[in-house]
């Protein structure tokens, strides 16, 4: 019992903040519930990342649910990406059970079902507004490392991209880069070197190669107009609920390279666009990336550093991401020591995971209320292992936790209530639609046609020349040589003398 209390006193002092905060569920202690002794995370710092993990059929969908439907009850907007498919519930209020009034039961917490406001997103043609940006969008650098070029390559593609600027030939589509890589390497070289400098044809072909490569992954239906705008994710609803936009990826797993390539564009733009926002009371955005594992695993070194650099910088835009996936080693340990907030479910206990077991517990702070390694083998369904930071960015301590049940439906929309959600949508008009407006592919082309054009006529109008002043030589010097006059002037002379003749007044002289 004294115990108990000291772990009830530790608990409430650790998970007590003033500013707003969250309940993710109740402490649990030699494996009993506390009911009362809510463990909360204080929104202020959900900016600082966030990481999600445990074997398949722990609860780490249902964890996302819970967090990404009480943020959106505080007026933050959520974006989720769902690979498998199965976190469309969160828009429908959610329906009683016994097992759920228990859980509740032993938490503390009512159950209230609710639903939040939500925006289905595609990177492809799934129903739902359709995300795409523009290769310029993307600039040289990421567009290169994106590529994953050496650094001749990414130079020549900095040049390409100089060029376009230079001669406003817009690069909207991967079919733009490749027009202009196949002119600069023929047609216009010459114009190309005079200006920039030698290009390999050689080097031009192996990045021709890569872009086939992305094509392959189907990278050239996210490639195009018009741009999402990353502002749109930033909205609610009436009652003030943060709009949860839920990008449906569940046919682009066998994809990877367009889902990191997304990712990478997604969080470059907001890291651009969004201004300084420091620590606020509560995040402007937050992200939750389902299945992380699948960024880094096909990611290059390049694209990983920059996916690093990013995850460590846009927290100061008021931005939190949180990776869920199945180990903690799945994520680099760069950016795993930038997470603040860590729910760890329960791990698989194989030979092969016993490392990664002894990893994650070391990820955790030291406790003398739990056997870490122990515990993260033991915990049942819906049960987590947590630390966070609070408002002051120190790390909470380490409870075991029974987590609450989601307040909407813990199954999937059907494709009915889909459509009904999608006719409601205000940005499916606004990017639904195709802009065709002229890029470098139809510059680029127009300009060859007119060349072969202008190159045939002159041919036509020289081969005319040369044949006009043929004739007109010829005919000059027949009727300019001296013969030619000496015969034209006798021939004359012999047609008067007839003409005379006929008319009587020509004939012999007389004789005298």
């Amino acid at each position: 019992m004294p115990n108990q209390e000291s772990f009830i006193g530790e608990m409430s002092q650790g998970y007590s903040f003033l500013g707003e905060s969250i309940v993710i569920g109740g402490a649990i202690l030699d494996g009993k519930s506390l009911p009362g002794t809510m463990i909360r995370i204080p929104l202020k710092t959900m900016n600082r990342h966030g990481l999600i993990s445990g074997a398949t059929g722990t609860g780490k969908t249902k964890t996302l649910q819970v967090l990404a439907e009480q943020l959106s009850a505080h007026s933050v907007p959520v974006l989720l990406m769902d690979i498998k498919g199965d976190l469309s519930g969160i828009g429908v209020a959610g329906e009683g059970h016994p097992k759920i009034d228990e859980r509740q039961t032993r938490i503390g917490l009512p159950f209230q079902p609710a639903s939040s406001p939500l925006e289905f997103l595609s990177l492809s043609w799934e129903k739902g507004v359709r995300l795409r940006a523009t290769v310029s969008e993307f600039g040289p650098v990421l567009f290169s490392r994106m590529m994953d070029l050496n650094d001749t390559q990414a130079g020549i593609m900095a040049v390409i991209f100089k060029y376009c600027e230079d001669h406003q030939l817009p690069l909207l589509d991967l079919d733009d880069v490749k027009q202009v890589m196949l002119f600069l390497s023929h047609d216009g070289k010459e114009d190309l070197q005079k200006t920039y400098g030698l290009v390999s044809t050689a080097s031009v072909g192996a990045m021709i190669r890569k872009i086939v490569e992305l094509e392959q992954q189907k990278a050239d239906s996210f490639f195009g107009e018009p741009s999402f705008e990353v502002a749109d994710l930033l909205r609610s609803n009436r009652e003030g609920k943060g709009m949860i936009s839920i990008v449906r990826l569940t046919d682009i797993q066998d994809r990877p390279k367009l889902f990191s390539t997304f990712m990478l564009q997604l969080l470059a733009e907001i890291y651009s666009t969004f201004p300084e926002e420091g620590d606020s009371a509560i995040p402007k955005l937050i992200l939750f990336i389902d299945e992380a594992h699948l960024i880094f695993d096909e990611a290059s070194k390049a694209l990983n550093d920059q996916i690093e650099t990013l995850i460590k910088l846009i927290r100061s835009k008021g931005v939190g991401i949180f990776f869920v996936t199945q180990n903690p080693t799945d994520i680099p340990d760069a950016v795993l020591s930038q997470l603040g907030l860590k729910v760890q479910h329960a791990c698989a206990f194989t030979a092969r995971d016993r490392r990664a077991i002894k990893l994650a517990a070391e990820n955790y702070p030291i406790t003398s209320h739990y056997q870490t390694e122990q515990l993260l083998t033991e915990m049942g369904i819906g049960e987590a292992l947590i630390s966070a930071l609070d408002e002051k960015g120190a790390p909470t301590p380490l409870v075991h936790t029974l987590i609450r049940a989601p307040q909407s439906r813990m199954d999937i929309l059907s494709p009915m209530e889909i459509e009904e959600i999608n006719s409601r949508s205000l940005l499916i008009p606004k990017y639904n639609r195709d802009i065709n407006r002229d890029s470098a592919q139809e510059i680029l082309q127009d300009k060859l046609d007119t060349a072969q054009s202008d190159e045939h006529r002159e041919v036509v109008a020289e081969s005319a020349r040369r044949s006009g002043r043929k004739e007109k030589g010829f005919l000059d010097e027949f009727f300019n040589h001296t013969t030619t006059r000496q015969i034209g002037r006798t021939v004359a002379r012999e047609v008067t003398r007839s003409i005379l003749g006929v008319l009587g007044l020509g004939g012999s002289r007389r004789r005298s």
